[in-house]
């Protein structure tokens, strides 16, 4: 996980996570940079991950093997917070796994959810030169000649199988898709290529 996604977990997280709070990531894994290692997490009173390639367990975390596709292990309404990056893309039915994590939510939980995305950021250098150079005679031909459709494109992350990657998604999905249902939701995006970091609160209708 990079560094400065890591760091945009906590900071949404501090002072929204109460003392002895529930906690489950999904796609956790038994490394130091795991979401359940966030520093604002440190009062949890209990840090569940789930992920369907453990081989090694992590003190202080309850690592759970099993899929987390419906999230079927857990009852309802059992997380005060539920952590989820880096996994959706991967995931060949995500709104199955969506709709779980509400489900597992109680009602008034923090949801946080990081995804790979397309945003509308400002233009780098690069293309800012590529936009001056287009206007000059016979330059717009020949940069479309060379990568068709470059005017229109946005930057999204390189393809990384685990084992397989779906999606991209926009802000709009994010707030409309991933985080429907919920109140108060807020984004960040990070990095470039983006990663978009969405959060809210759920509600009872949202699970």
């Amino acid at each position: 996980m990079h560094p400065l996604v890591f760091e945009a977990f906590d900071v949404i997280c501090r002072g929204r996570v109460a003392p002895g709070a529930r906690v489950l990531e999904v796609g956790a894994t038994a490394s130091e940079d795991t979401l359940l290692r966030l520093p604002a997490l440190a009062g949890a009173g209990l840090r569940v991950g789930v992920n369907l390639d453990f081989v090694s367990s992590a003190p202080g975390l309850d690592l759970v093997r099993v899929a987390a596709d419906g999230l079927a292990a857990f009852p309802d309404g059992v997380f005060d917070v539920v952590l989820c990056n880096s996994v959706l893309e991967h995931d060949p039915r995500f709104w199955r796994t969506v709709a779980g994590m509400r489900r597992v939510a109680r009602p008034g939980a923090l949801m946080v959810v990081g995804v790979p995305g397309f945003a509308d950021l400002p233009a780098t250098p690069l293309l800012r030169l590529a936009h001056r150079l287009s206007r000059l005679p016979g330059a717009g031909r020949l940069l479309e000649r060379i990568t068709p459709g470059w005017g229109a494109a946005t930057p999204t992350l390189v393809v990384h199988n685990y084992p397989g990657d779906y999606y991209r998604f926009s802000e709009q999905a994010m707030r409309d898709v991933l985080l429907a249902g919920c109140v108060g939701v807020e984004m960040q995006v990070v990095l470039r290529p983006p990663r978009i970091i969405g959060f809210g609160t759920t509600t009872a209708s949202s699970a």
